[in-house]
């Protein structure tokens, strides 16, 4: 698992992002919502890492 934190320019959110290397999966949840209710708000997507550019890994 790689955690890493990204920019939804859209949504204008920040994302802290789980992504499950073999299953090709990212959880991301807002960082908004770790004081408020955080599964409202969780998104689990198919993602390919070595596509997007992320803000940082850690």
């Amino acid at each position: 698992m790689k955690k890493f934190i990204d920019f939804d320019k859209n949504e204008k959110v920040f994302f802290d992002n789980f992504y499950l290397d073999d299953e090709k999966l990212v959880i991301k949840i807002p960082l908004s919502a770790v004081e408020e209710n955080p599964k409202e708000d969780l998104k689990i997507e198919h993602f390919n890492l070595a596509k997007y550019v992320y803000l940082t890994a850690y």
